[in-house]
Protein backbone atom coordinates (compact mmCIF):
# COMPACT_ATOMS: atom_id res chain seq x y z
CA UNK A 1 0.00 0.00 0.00
CA UNK A 2 1.56 3.21 -0.76
CA UNK A 3 1.66 6.04 0.86
CA UNK A 4 -0.67 8.23 -1.82
CA UNK A 5 -3.35 5.71 -0.43
CA UNK A 6 -2.59 6.17 3.02
CA UNK A 7 -2.83 9.87 3.14
CA UNK A 8 -5.56 9.25 0.61
CA UNK A 9 -7.19 7.66 3.17
CA UNK A 10 -7.41 10.24 5.53
CA UNK A 11 -8.75 12.75 3.60
CA UNK A 12 -11.81 10.95 2.67
CA UNK A 13 -12.11 10.51 6.68
CA UNK A 14 -12.17 14.02 6.81
CA UNK A 15 -14.79 14.00 3.77
CA UNK A 16 -16.95 12.17 5.51
CA UNK A 17 -15.98 8.72 4.01
CA UNK A 18 -14.46 5.71 5.15
CA UNK A 19 -11.17 4.97 3.21
CA UNK A 20 -11.79 2.59 0.11
CA UNK A 21 -15.96 3.23 0.44
CA UNK A 22 -17.67 3.41 -2.62
CA UNK A 23 -19.27 6.54 -3.68
CA UNK A 24 -22.86 6.84 -3.14
CA UNK A 25 -25.30 8.05 -0.70
CA UNK A 26 -23.36 6.72 2.04
CA UNK A 27 -20.16 8.07 1.13
CA UNK A 28 -21.46 11.24 0.50
CA UNK A 29 -22.57 11.57 4.02
CA UNK A 30 -21.93 14.90 6.23
CA UNK A 31 -18.94 14.46 8.70
CA UNK A 32 -21.90 14.48 11.42
CA UNK A 33 -23.73 11.69 10.42
CA UNK A 34 -20.86 9.41 9.45
CA UNK A 35 -19.37 9.73 12.93
CA UNK A 36 -22.82 8.54 14.18
CA UNK A 37 -22.76 5.72 11.75
CA UNK A 38 -18.83 4.86 12.51
CA UNK A 39 -19.68 4.72 16.15
CA UNK A 40 -22.55 2.71 16.11
CA UNK A 41 -20.56 0.51 14.03
CA UNK A 42 -17.46 0.26 16.92
CA UNK A 43 -19.77 0.34 20.22
CA UNK A 44 -21.13 -2.62 18.19
CA UNK A 45 -17.43 -4.55 18.03
CA UNK A 46 -16.90 -5.76 21.55
CA UNK A 47 -13.63 -7.62 20.55
CA UNK A 48 -12.47 -4.33 19.07
CA UNK A 49 -13.48 -2.68 22.39
CA UNK A 50 -11.90 -5.02 24.72
CA UNK A 51 -8.63 -5.05 22.79
CA UNK A 52 -8.07 -1.21 22.83
CA UNK A 53 -9.06 -1.17 26.63
CA UNK A 54 -6.51 -4.32 27.56
CA UNK A 55 -3.94 -2.28 24.95
CA UNK A 56 -4.26 0.66 27.26
CA UNK A 57 -3.82 -1.30 30.84
CA UNK A 58 -0.37 -1.53 30.80
CA UNK A 59 -0.17 2.09 30.01
CA UNK A 60 -1.93 3.05 32.95
CA UNK A 61 0.21 1.14 35.58
CA UNK A 62 3.45 2.48 33.90
CA UNK A 63 1.85 6.25 34.22
CA UNK A 64 0.67 5.86 37.77
CA UNK A 65 3.87 4.14 38.29
CA UNK A 66 5.91 6.90 36.78
CA UNK A 67 3.67 9.93 38.56
CA UNK A 68 4.48 8.69 41.97
CA UNK A 69 7.94 9.02 41.32
CA UNK A 70 7.57 12.63 41.50
CA UNK A 71 7.93 14.68 44.41
CA UNK A 72 4.41 16.56 43.80
CA UNK A 73 3.01 15.62 40.06
CA UNK A 74 0.42 18.45 40.67
CA UNK A 75 3.11 21.16 40.91
CA UNK A 76 5.28 19.70 38.09
CA UNK A 77 1.66 20.52 36.09
CA UNK A 78 1.21 23.82 37.33
CA UNK A 79 5.13 24.36 36.06
CA UNK A 80 4.53 22.93 32.65
CA UNK A 81 1.33 24.67 32.57
CA UNK A 82 3.37 27.87 32.85
CA UNK A 83 6.13 27.40 30.26
CA UNK A 84 3.67 26.43 27.43
CA UNK A 85 1.11 29.43 28.54
CA UNK A 86 3.62 32.12 28.80
CA UNK A 87 5.05 30.59 25.29
CA UNK A 88 1.50 30.52 23.90
CA UNK A 89 1.10 33.90 25.41
CA UNK A 90 4.70 35.75 23.56
CA UNK A 91 4.03 34.11 20.23
CA UNK A 92 4.92 36.56 17.99
CA UNK A 93 8.02 37.19 19.75
CA UNK A 94 9.35 34.31 20.23
CA UNK A 95 8.95 32.95 16.73
CA UNK A 96 10.81 35.66 15.35
CA UNK A 97 13.71 34.33 17.70
CA UNK A 98 13.35 31.48 17.19
CA UNK A 99 13.81 31.78 13.24
CA UNK A 100 16.81 34.36 13.64
CA UNK A 101 18.53 32.07 15.85
CA UNK A 102 17.81 29.07 13.48
CA UNK A 103 18.62 31.33 10.60
CA UNK A 104 22.15 32.14 12.35
CA UNK A 105 23.67 28.82 11.62
CA UNK A 106 22.13 28.24 8.31
CA UNK A 107 18.85 27.02 8.47
CA UNK A 108 16.42 28.36 6.38
CA UNK A 109 12.55 29.48 8.22
CA UNK A 110 9.52 29.30 5.86
CA UNK A 111 5.97 30.78 6.80
CA UNK A 112 3.26 29.00 5.88
CA UNK A 113 -0.03 30.43 6.84
CA UNK A 114 -2.41 27.21 5.72
CA UNK A 115 -2.14 23.24 4.27
CA UNK A 116 -1.06 24.67 0.81
CA UNK A 117 1.02 27.08 0.90
CA UNK A 118 2.95 24.44 3.56
CA UNK A 119 2.47 21.61 0.77
CA UNK A 120 3.27 23.96 -2.00
CA UNK A 121 6.53 25.23 0.12
CA UNK A 122 7.75 21.41 0.44
CA UNK A 123 7.38 20.33 -2.97
CA UNK A 124 9.40 23.41 -4.14
CA UNK A 125 12.23 22.53 -1.75
CA UNK A 126 12.09 18.61 -2.81
CA UNK A 127 11.57 19.69 -6.69
CA UNK A 128 14.70 22.44 -5.85
CA UNK A 129 17.09 19.71 -4.50
CA UNK A 130 15.43 16.99 -7.18
CA UNK A 131 14.82 14.64 -4.73
CA UNK A 132 13.87 11.15 -5.50
CA UNK A 133 13.30 9.01 -2.55
CA UNK A 134 11.81 10.80 0.64
CA UNK A 135 12.22 8.80 4.39
CA UNK A 136 9.82 10.32 6.72
CA UNK A 137 9.56 9.94 10.75
CA UNK A 138 6.12 10.59 12.45
CA UNK A 139 4.86 13.84 11.92
CA UNK A 140 0.90 14.58 12.61
CA UNK A 141 1.26 18.09 11.45
CA UNK A 142 2.21 15.95 7.63
CA UNK A 143 -1.11 14.22 8.46
CA UNK A 144 -2.97 17.58 8.97
CA UNK A 145 -2.28 19.01 5.70
CA UNK A 146 -2.25 15.79 3.74
CA UNK A 147 1.55 15.81 2.47
CA UNK A 148 1.83 12.23 1.68
CA UNK A 149 -0.65 12.14 -0.65
CA UNK A 150 0.30 15.81 -2.29
CA UNK A 151 4.40 14.55 -2.70
CA UNK A 152 3.11 11.17 -4.62
CA UNK A 153 1.12 12.84 -6.97
CA UNK A 154 4.06 14.66 -8.14
CA UNK A 155 5.61 11.34 -8.42
CA UNK A 156 8.10 11.59 -4.92
CA UNK A 157 7.88 8.14 -2.99
CA UNK A 158 7.43 8.43 0.50
CA UNK A 159 7.87 6.08 3.38
CA UNK A 160 6.89 6.26 6.81
CA UNK A 161 9.90 5.40 9.09
CA UNK A 162 8.26 5.06 12.42
CA UNK A 163 7.12 1.49 12.99
CA UNK A 164 3.48 2.29 13.63
CA UNK A 165 2.99 4.67 11.31
CA UNK A 166 5.15 2.25 9.04
CA UNK A 167 1.86 -0.34 9.77
CA UNK A 168 -0.51 2.02 8.92
CA UNK A 169 0.99 2.97 5.75
CA UNK A 170 1.04 -0.45 4.71
CA UNK A 171 -2.55 -0.85 5.74
CA UNK A 172 -3.85 2.03 3.51
CA UNK A 173 -5.23 3.66 7.40
CA UNK A 174 -4.49 7.23 8.50
CA UNK A 175 -3.42 6.68 12.59
CA UNK A 176 -5.79 5.52 14.56
CA UNK A 177 -4.18 7.31 17.37
CA UNK A 178 -1.48 10.32 17.22
CA UNK A 179 0.94 8.60 19.70
CA UNK A 180 -0.07 4.75 18.83
CA UNK A 181 -0.81 4.89 15.28
CA UNK A 182 -1.47 1.39 15.13
CA UNK A 183 -2.62 0.27 18.88
CA UNK A 184 -5.80 -1.22 17.19
CA UNK A 185 -4.12 -4.15 15.41
CA UNK A 186 -2.83 -7.39 16.54
CA UNK A 187 0.09 -9.00 16.31
CA UNK A 188 -0.78 -12.10 13.83
CA UNK A 189 -2.57 -8.77 11.93
CA UNK A 190 1.26 -7.17 11.52
CA UNK A 191 2.65 -10.68 10.75
CA UNK A 192 0.40 -11.26 8.11
CA UNK A 193 0.72 -7.85 6.37
CA UNK A 194 4.35 -8.33 6.54
CA UNK A 195 4.27 -11.55 4.94
CA UNK A 196 2.52 -9.82 2.01
CA UNK A 197 3.67 -6.64 1.43
CA UNK A 198 7.66 -7.44 2.41
CA UNK A 199 7.60 -11.33 1.93
CA UNK A 200 8.45 -12.17 5.74
CA UNK A 201 7.89 -15.22 7.38
CA UNK A 202 4.89 -15.77 10.10
CA UNK A 203 5.93 -14.80 13.73
CA UNK A 204 4.53 -13.34 16.40
CA UNK A 205 7.22 -12.06 18.17
CA UNK A 206 7.43 -8.39 18.61
CA UNK A 207 11.06 -8.25 18.58
CA UNK A 208 10.70 -10.08 15.27
CA UNK A 209 8.05 -7.88 14.14
CA UNK A 210 10.17 -4.82 14.85
CA UNK A 211 13.52 -6.25 13.34
CA UNK A 212 11.66 -7.11 10.13
CA UNK A 213 10.81 -3.22 9.74
CA UNK A 214 14.47 -2.54 10.64
CA UNK A 215 16.20 -4.10 7.90
CA UNK A 216 13.44 -2.82 5.34
CA UNK A 217 14.44 0.57 6.55
CA UNK A 218 18.25 0.79 6.74
CA UNK A 219 18.26 1.27 3.27
CA UNK A 220 15.62 3.24 2.31
CA UNK A 221 17.86 5.62 4.97
CA UNK A 222 20.81 5.94 2.84
CA UNK A 223 18.73 6.05 -0.26
CA UNK A 224 16.80 8.86 0.76
CA UNK A 225 17.53 11.88 -0.69
CA UNK A 226 15.23 14.14 1.71
CA UNK A 227 14.10 13.63 5.28
CA UNK A 228 10.92 14.85 6.57
CA UNK A 229 10.13 15.22 10.07
CA UNK A 230 8.01 16.68 12.51
CA UNK A 231 9.16 18.77 16.41
CA UNK A 232 7.89 18.21 19.31
CA UNK A 233 9.11 21.71 20.53
CA UNK A 234 10.65 24.45 19.69
CA UNK A 235 13.48 26.25 21.52
CA UNK A 236 12.95 30.10 20.67
CA UNK A 237 16.38 30.72 22.91
CA UNK A 238 18.98 28.46 20.72
CA UNK A 239 17.05 28.40 17.83
CA UNK A 240 16.63 24.75 17.86
CA UNK A 241 13.64 21.97 17.21
CA UNK A 242 13.31 19.55 20.03
CA UNK A 243 12.51 15.84 18.55
CA UNK A 244 11.25 13.59 21.01
CA UNK A 245 10.77 9.21 19.66
CA UNK A 246 11.51 5.49 21.44
CA UNK A 247 12.77 4.11 18.39
CA UNK A 248 15.67 6.26 16.54
CA UNK A 249 14.48 6.43 13.08
CA UNK A 250 13.84 10.54 13.48
CA UNK A 251 17.68 10.22 13.97
CA UNK A 252 18.43 8.63 10.72
CA UNK A 253 15.70 10.67 9.44
CA UNK A 254 17.37 13.74 10.44
CA UNK A 255 20.78 13.20 9.82
CA UNK A 256 21.34 11.01 6.74
CA UNK A 257 19.97 12.08 3.66
CA UNK A 258 21.48 15.50 2.98
CA UNK A 259 18.36 17.49 3.46
CA UNK A 260 15.98 17.84 6.46
CA UNK A 261 12.89 19.39 6.66
CA UNK A 262 10.87 20.02 9.57
CA UNK A 263 7.11 20.63 9.45
CA UNK A 264 6.17 22.33 12.92
CA UNK A 265 2.63 24.10 14.18
CA UNK A 266 3.71 27.72 15.26
CA UNK A 267 2.43 26.44 18.71
CA UNK A 268 5.09 24.13 19.51
CA UNK A 269 7.18 26.69 20.36
CA UNK A 270 8.55 27.64 24.02
CA UNK A 271 10.73 30.59 25.56
CA UNK A 272 13.87 28.47 26.54
CA UNK A 273 15.76 25.35 27.49
CA UNK A 274 14.92 25.30 30.78
CA UNK A 275 11.16 24.90 29.67
CA UNK A 276 12.28 21.61 28.28
CA UNK A 277 13.33 19.94 31.39
CA UNK A 278 9.92 19.87 32.79
CA UNK A 279 8.15 19.73 29.55
CA UNK A 280 9.63 16.66 28.22
CA UNK A 281 9.73 13.98 31.22
CA UNK A 282 5.34 15.59 31.81
CA UNK A 283 5.79 14.11 27.70
CA UNK A 284 6.96 11.12 28.47
CA UNK A 285 5.56 10.28 31.32
CA UNK A 286 2.01 11.43 30.16
CA UNK A 287 2.08 10.13 26.61
CA UNK A 288 3.69 7.02 27.49
CA UNK A 289 4.08 5.73 31.51
CA UNK A 290 7.94 6.20 30.83
CA UNK A 291 10.53 8.51 32.91
CA UNK A 292 11.80 9.81 30.07
CA UNK A 293 10.99 9.01 26.37
CA UNK A 294 14.23 7.11 24.57
CA UNK A 295 15.73 9.41 22.09
CA UNK A 296 15.71 13.37 22.69
CA UNK A 297 17.25 15.29 20.05
CA UNK A 298 17.87 19.24 19.75
CA UNK A 299 18.92 19.90 16.65
CA UNK A 300 20.15 23.62 16.33
CA UNK A 301 21.07 24.02 11.88
CA UNK A 302 22.12 21.74 9.06
CA UNK A 303 26.12 20.11 9.56
CA UNK A 304 28.66 22.55 10.20
CA UNK A 305 32.30 22.39 9.46
CA UNK A 306 34.03 20.01 11.25
CA UNK A 307 30.92 17.65 12.11
CA UNK A 308 30.87 14.27 11.03
CA UNK A 309 26.95 13.85 10.25
CA UNK A 310 24.00 15.90 9.24
CA UNK A 311 22.25 17.07 6.34
CA UNK A 312 23.89 19.93 3.95
CA UNK A 313 20.42 21.75 4.09
CA UNK A 314 17.77 22.20 7.02
CA UNK A 315 14.14 23.73 6.83
CA UNK A 316 11.91 24.41 9.30
CA UNK A 317 8.11 25.26 7.85
CA UNK A 318 6.11 26.80 10.35
CA UNK A 319 3.00 25.66 10.29
CA UNK A 320 -0.35 28.39 10.92
CA UNK A 321 -3.44 26.76 9.48
CA UNK A 322 -6.38 28.71 11.74
CA UNK A 323 -4.28 28.22 14.86
CA UNK A 324 -3.62 32.20 14.68
CA UNK A 325 -7.16 32.20 14.91
CA UNK A 326 -7.40 30.35 18.39
CA UNK A 327 -4.82 32.48 19.84
CA UNK A 328 -7.13 35.21 18.87
CA UNK A 329 -9.86 34.00 21.04
CA UNK A 330 -8.91 34.29 24.96
CA UNK A 331 -11.63 31.88 25.88
CA UNK A 332 -10.32 29.20 23.28
CA UNK A 333 -6.15 30.07 23.54
CA UNK A 334 -4.94 27.36 26.19
CA UNK A 335 -6.13 24.86 24.05
CA UNK A 336 -2.80 26.15 21.62
CA UNK A 337 -0.72 24.50 25.26
CA UNK A 338 -1.63 20.97 23.80
CA UNK A 339 1.83 19.04 23.42
CA UNK A 340 0.12 16.00 21.72
CA UNK A 341 0.96 13.95 24.80
CA UNK A 342 -2.59 11.91 24.09
CA UNK A 343 -2.95 11.25 27.45
CA UNK A 344 -6.83 13.07 26.94
CA UNK A 345 -7.48 9.98 24.68
CA UNK A 346 -6.21 7.14 26.97
CA UNK A 347 -8.57 7.63 29.69
CA UNK A 348 -11.41 9.40 27.68
CA UNK A 349 -14.63 6.66 27.65
CA UNK A 350 -16.05 8.48 24.47
CA UNK A 351 -12.58 7.09 22.37
CA UNK A 352 -12.34 3.48 24.21
CA UNK A 353 -15.70 3.02 23.04
CA UNK A 354 -15.76 4.71 19.61
CA UNK A 355 -11.94 4.06 18.60
CA UNK A 356 -9.67 6.18 16.69
CA UNK A 357 -11.32 6.20 13.09
CA UNK A 358 -14.62 7.46 14.32
CA UNK A 359 -13.35 11.09 14.48
CA UNK A 360 -12.61 10.98 10.85
CA UNK A 361 -9.88 13.84 11.39
CA UNK A 362 -6.01 14.08 12.12
CA UNK A 363 -6.49 14.74 15.96
CA UNK A 364 -9.00 12.35 18.08
CA UNK A 365 -10.33 12.10 21.08
CA UNK A 366 -11.28 14.96 23.65
CA UNK A 367 -8.29 17.67 22.66
CA UNK A 368 -9.36 16.71 18.70
CA UNK A 369 -12.47 17.23 19.94
CA UNK A 370 -12.23 21.05 21.03
CA UNK A 371 -9.19 22.24 18.06
CA UNK A 372 -10.87 20.57 14.53
CA UNK A 373 -14.10 22.35 15.14
CA UNK A 374 -11.59 25.54 14.78
CA UNK A 375 -9.52 24.08 12.24
CA UNK A 376 -11.50 22.89 9.85
CA UNK A 377 -14.69 24.49 10.59
CA UNK A 378 -17.65 24.67 13.02
CA UNK A 379 -20.83 24.27 11.37
CA UNK A 380 -19.22 20.96 9.80
CA UNK A 381 -17.25 19.20 12.83
CA UNK A 382 -19.78 20.76 16.09
CA UNK A 383 -20.48 17.48 16.57
CA UNK A 384 -16.89 16.50 17.73
CA UNK A 385 -17.85 18.55 21.10
CA UNK A 386 -21.24 16.24 22.07
CA UNK A 387 -19.21 13.47 21.79
CA UNK A 388 -17.96 13.54 25.50
CA UNK A 389 -19.51 12.44 28.55
CA UNK A 390 -17.94 15.62 30.35
CA UNK A 391 -16.58 13.75 32.90
CA UNK A 392 -13.50 15.67 33.07
CA UNK A 393 -11.34 12.98 33.26
CA UNK A 394 -9.41 14.48 30.19
CA UNK A 395 -9.14 17.67 31.93
CA UNK A 396 -7.35 15.47 34.75
CA UNK A 397 -4.89 14.06 32.75
CA UNK A 398 -4.03 16.95 30.62
CA UNK A 399 -0.16 17.32 31.90
CA UNK A 400 -0.55 20.81 30.87
CA UNK A 401 -4.09 21.83 32.57
CA UNK A 402 -5.95 22.45 29.59
CA UNK A 403 -9.63 22.94 30.83
CA UNK A 404 -10.88 20.21 27.57
CA UNK A 405 -14.17 19.89 29.03
CA UNK A 406 -14.78 22.90 29.82
CA UNK A 407 -13.75 23.99 26.30
CA UNK A 408 -15.93 20.86 25.15
CA UNK A 409 -19.06 23.10 26.59
CA UNK A 410 -17.33 26.30 24.94
CA UNK A 411 -17.78 25.10 21.42
CA UNK A 412 -21.25 23.20 22.34
CA UNK A 413 -22.94 26.69 22.74
CA UNK A 414 -21.17 28.14 20.06
CA UNK A 415 -22.63 25.33 18.09
CA UNK A 416 -25.82 26.36 19.18
CA UNK A 417 -25.71 30.13 18.28
CA UNK A 418 -24.19 29.09 14.55
CA UNK A 419 -26.50 25.95 14.30
CA UNK A 420 -26.22 24.41 10.84
CA UNK A 421 -29.70 24.18 10.04
CA UNK A 422 -33.49 25.89 10.16
CA UNK A 423 -34.52 22.72 12.25
CA UNK A 424 -32.29 23.16 14.85
CA UNK A 425 -32.44 26.67 15.20
CA UNK A 426 -36.42 26.56 15.45
CA UNK A 427 -36.04 23.85 18.10
CA UNK A 428 -33.31 26.39 19.80
CA UNK A 429 -35.87 28.99 19.68
CA UNK A 430 -38.68 26.83 21.04
CA UNK A 431 -36.93 25.72 23.64
CA UNK A 432 -35.77 28.84 24.87
CA UNK A 433 -40.16 30.38 24.58
CA UNK A 434 -41.44 26.92 26.28
CA UNK A 435 -38.31 27.02 29.75
CA UNK A 436 -39.18 30.58 30.06
CA UNK A 437 -42.46 30.72 30.42
CA UNK A 438 -43.93 28.58 33.24
CA UNK A 439 -47.53 28.29 32.10
CA UNK A 440 -45.85 27.18 28.70
CA UNK A 441 -43.51 24.62 30.49
CA UNK A 442 -46.36 23.22 32.43
CA UNK A 443 -49.02 22.58 29.67
CA UNK A 444 -45.57 20.90 27.20
CA UNK A 445 -45.17 18.99 30.03
CA UNK A 446 -48.43 17.54 30.36
CA UNK A 447 -48.71 16.89 26.61
CA UNK A 448 -45.31 15.29 26.81
CA UNK A 449 -46.30 12.98 29.56
CA UNK A 450 -49.42 11.69 27.85
CA UNK A 451 -47.90 11.33 24.19
CA UNK A 452 -44.67 9.82 25.40
CA UNK A 453 -45.97 6.15 24.96
CA UNK A 454 -46.91 7.17 21.72
CA UNK A 455 -43.35 8.22 20.86
CA UNK A 456 -41.60 5.33 21.99
CA UNK A 457 -43.75 3.08 19.72
CA UNK A 458 -43.76 5.43 15.84
CA UNK A 459 -40.46 6.95 16.53
CA UNK A 460 -41.21 10.20 14.74
CA UNK A 461 -38.12 12.14 12.94
CA UNK A 462 -36.89 14.23 15.60
CA UNK A 463 -36.20 11.28 18.31
CA UNK A 464 -35.32 8.61 15.93
CA UNK A 465 -31.70 8.72 15.91
CA UNK A 466 -31.93 9.10 19.73
CA UNK A 467 -34.12 6.25 20.21
CA UNK A 468 -32.08 3.90 18.27
CA UNK A 469 -30.06 2.95 21.17
CA UNK A 470 -31.96 4.47 24.13
CA UNK A 471 -35.41 3.20 25.39
CA UNK A 472 -37.85 6.32 26.54
CA UNK A 473 -38.78 5.62 30.24
CA UNK A 474 -42.35 5.37 30.92
CA UNK A 475 -44.23 8.52 31.61
CA UNK A 476 -44.26 9.77 35.41
CA UNK A 477 -48.18 9.95 36.18
CA UNK A 478 -47.79 13.95 37.69
CA UNK A 479 -45.72 16.23 37.19
CA UNK A 480 -43.26 17.35 39.75
CA UNK A 481 -44.88 20.69 40.72
CA UNK A 482 -47.97 18.49 41.34
CA UNK A 483 -45.96 15.92 43.29
CA UNK A 484 -44.62 18.76 45.42
CA UNK A 485 -47.63 20.99 46.22
CA UNK A 486 -49.15 17.18 47.42
CA UNK A 487 -46.55 17.13 49.72
CA UNK A 488 -46.70 20.07 51.02
CA UNK A 489 -50.13 20.09 51.69
CA UNK A 490 -49.21 15.97 53.72
CA UNK A 491 -46.69 18.14 55.66
CA UNK A 492 -48.81 21.10 56.38
CA UNK A 493 -51.53 18.60 57.80
CA UNK A 494 -48.83 16.74 60.03
CA UNK A 495 -48.45 19.77 61.93
CA UNK A 496 -49.93 20.01 64.86
CA UNK A 497 -52.98 22.84 64.37
CA UNK A 498 -52.70 21.81 61.11
CA UNK A 499 -55.63 22.43 57.77
CA UNK A 500 -56.84 20.57 55.31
Amino acid sequence: MTSLQHTAALASLEAGKKPDEPHGPAAAASPKRRFLLDATAHVADVGHRSFVRSALTGYYKSRDAQKARYRDWEHARDAASLAKWSAVNQLDTLLEQFADNFEARGGRVHWAANAEEARQIILDLLRKANAKAIIKSKCMTSEEIHLNAALEEEGFGVVESDLGEFIQQLRGEPPYHFVFPCMHVRREEISRLFQDNLGTAPTDSPEELTMIARDHMRQLYVDADVGITGANFLVAETGQISITENEGNARLTAALPRMHIALVGIEKVVANLDDLSVLLPMLATAGAGQPMTCYNTLYGGPRQDGECDGPEEMHVVLLDNHRSAILADPEQRDSLQCIRCGACLNVCPIFKNVGGFTYGTTYQGPIGSVITPHLRGLADWNHLSGASSLCGACSDACPVRIDIHHHLLHNRRNAARTAPSRMERLGHRLFVAVASRPWLFRIAGWIARHTMGLARRLKPPLVREWLASRDLPSPPQESFRSAWRRRQRSATRSLPGGTA
